[in-house]
């Protein structure tokens, strides 16, 4: 996400909106992230092994 995005100033006119909004911040401040388990073997590919990987020759 680029920096400028989080620094931008936001208005929400709407009232709905807005007790939406503060809504959806609450809930993801005192909401809890999952650890993800890695399920795939990583490794790193270069050159002709790229192409290698996708099939092509």
């Amino acid at each position: 996400m680029a920096t400028k995005s989080i620094l931008k100033d936001i208005r929400i006119k709407d009232k709905q909106l807005a007790h939406t909004f503060v809504e959806a911040i609450s809930q993801a401040e005192h909401g809890k992230y999952k650890d993800a388990q890695m399920t795939r073997e990583c490794r790193t590919l270069t050159g002709d092994k790229i192409k290698e990987f996708f099939g092509k020759r």
